[in-house]
């Protein structure tokens, strides 16, 4: 097909992702001139369903959107009302007598992100949005001087050949003034345009983590509503960046998880099996005992902060959110700066609609002050658990007015190989709540892919994984993986790899950790993957 003949859309803005920033991006602008329009894309199904957080939210930013949200909240919103700070060790662990300044949520929201997202939605189209989930962008657009010009949406019943099913539909082009690309953590059209337009040139490498988390529905009496639980310590050891949360929601319910830095070194180190750990730790398992899991899933999360900040501004198109990488590591928290940088970059758009000089305006924004002030904490815990709190209370008394900037590395880059280093001690032991194994946590996941359809996990050169890999590494995609999308197996033919790629819960994991940096996650057939039910 050629590209003449596909279906076009015209708008006068595409935001390509319907998370907290690109929904605030679309209100706000909308807020101001509800003259331009506004059209929003969104891999999942339904919106929502790909989002997956902690969450505790900084009202400010929302307030500052909708200021009567509060009259009208999101059907999980719960007001904070208690903070605990944990060191764990396998058999019991001491609660610090201070919650770190950043974590002191008096005045904060516990919320399911995804339920959040459904929430702002129909208010973004009340304001005159278009919003269309199940529309996976699967490449951008350019002009002739290269120029950013919009998104074309994948082709719908592509077999697995490559072939046409009965049902193939092709994907429509979004021709729009500028793109905004509000992809969430590693986004894959984001990580094309960076390199594309060498965005990262500046700055230091990005930073991520794994989160895992469920909800649990748990017996009468165990919750406290407004509750929030933050550990560190086992099952990681002190090498290992780790900790967990835990969440009293209403109605008998909780949201836990266990975040795994990706710049661990241990090739051994599975981070789906280090939240199992913790969950059966004597101080967290009475608590589950007897509940069921609602859902579950695993998505990456940005850490690399001030320093890794890339030029959030390209001809035609700009980044926003998780996606540009404004987490706040310390805090935990990211939603309130994709609300900022969303209306930031509204406001900016609604002058001009030029993407130029919205770098130097978020640069000079509270959104990067913030991080500015927390930069040098999450990379000093490369250093080690005791050292990486050392600094943490130091960076936090100074506020962040060290004359130096720690540097980051790319955490592909961080795995030891196999015999460097002494095995560390585990310690871990005998499980014996849900999930069983990754498979079954996919259940929980609720993630759908047509097994007909190519694979979306695109691996160079499959050689590698059964020569240098396994010898260099003992092929740790089959531990970092949450979704057990990674197998090694043997048949008549001799070891292969074997891509399981229906189980993915589009975590991006795979895309960052992989020592070879061979692995690419590109986007399946709209409306794939997982179906979270409030995470």
């Amino acid at each position: 097909m050629t590209d003449a003949e596909r279906d076009v859309m015209e708008y006068d803005v595409v935001t390509v992702g319907a998370g907290p920033a690109g929904l605030s991006f679309a209100i706000r602008l909308k807020q101001i001139n509800p003259d331009i329009s506004v059209c929003v894309i969104e891999k999942s199904s339904t919106i929502g369903a790909h989002i997956l957080s902690g969450a505790v939210i900084e009202p400010g930013p929302l307030d500052a959107l909708l200021p009567g949200w509060r009259d009208a909240p999101p059907p999980i919103c719960v007001a904070a009302k208690e903070d605990e700070f944990w060191h764990l060790n396998k058999t019991g662990g001491r609660k610090f007598p201070f919650v770190p300044p950043g974590m002191n949520n008096h005045g904060n929201f516990i919320v399911s992100l995804g339920a959040m997202c459904a929430w702002l939605a129909p208010q973004a189209e009340a304001l005159g949005v278009e919003i269309y989930p199940g529309f996976a962008a699967a490449e951008t657009l350019h002009d002739d001087q290269g120029k950013v010009i919009g998104v074309r949406i994948g082709d719908m019943g592509v077999a697995r050949d490559g072939s046409h099913k009965p049902g193939y539909t092709a994907g429509i082009d979004i021709h729009a003034k500028v793109t905004v690309l509000a992809e969430g953590a590693r986004g894959h059209l984001t990580k094309r345009l960076v390199k594309r337009f060498a965005l990262d040139n500046d700055s230091d490498p990005q930073g991520y983590s794994i989160g895992i988390k469920e909800l649990w529905q748990v017996p009468e009496g165990r919750v406290s509503a407004g509750k929030i639980v933050h550990t560190l310590g086992w099952p990681a050891d002190n090498r290992t960046y780790g900790g967990s949360f835990l969440y009293h929601l209403e109605n008998n319910q909780i949201a836990l998880g266990y975040v795994s830095g990706l710049d661990y070194k241990d090739p051994g180190y599975k981070p789906w099996e280090a939240f199992q750990q913790w969950k059966n730790h004597p101080l967290i398992a009475p608590l589950l005992e007897g509940g069921t899991i609602l859902s579950a899933g695993a998505r990456a999360i940005v850490t690399g902060g001030w320093q890794s900040l890339p030029k959030v501004e390209m001809p035609g198109a700009l980044l926003i959110g998780d996606t540009a990488g404004l987490l706040n590591v310390p805090k935990i928290k990211g939603t309130h700066q994709a609300i900022r940088s969303g209306m930031l970059a509204a406001e900016h758009l609604a002058q001009s609609m030029d993407p130029a000089g919205f770098d130097a305006k978020l640069r000079a924004s509270d959104a990067m002050k913030e991080l500015k002030r927390v930069r040098n904490i999450k990379p000093g815990f490369k250093k080690g658990l005791w050292f990486g709190m050392l600094n943490a209370g130091w960076e936090t008394v100074t506020g962040g007015l060290s004359p130096w900037t720690l540097k980051m590395k790319p955490d592909w880059s961080s795995l030891d190989k196999l015999g460097e280093h002494e095995q560390p001690k585990r310690d871990y032991v005998q499980r014996t709540l849900a999930p069983r194994d990754r498979l079954q946590a996919v259940y929980y996941a609720a993630t759908e892919h047509d097994e007909d359809q190519p694979v979306h996990l695109k691996v160079a050169d499959t050689s590698i994984c059964i020569t240098r890999c396994a010898e260099e590494y003992d092929n740790p995609c089959t531990r970092f993986c949450p979704a057990n999308v990674y197998e090694i197996v043997a048949d008549e033919a001799g070891k292969r790899l074997q891509i399981n790629a229906a189980n993915c819960v589009h975590c991006k994991t795979c895309d960052i950790k992989d020592p070879y940096e061979i692995i690419t996650w590109v986007t399946p057939e709209g409306g794939s993957g997982p179906n979270y039910q409030n995470l």
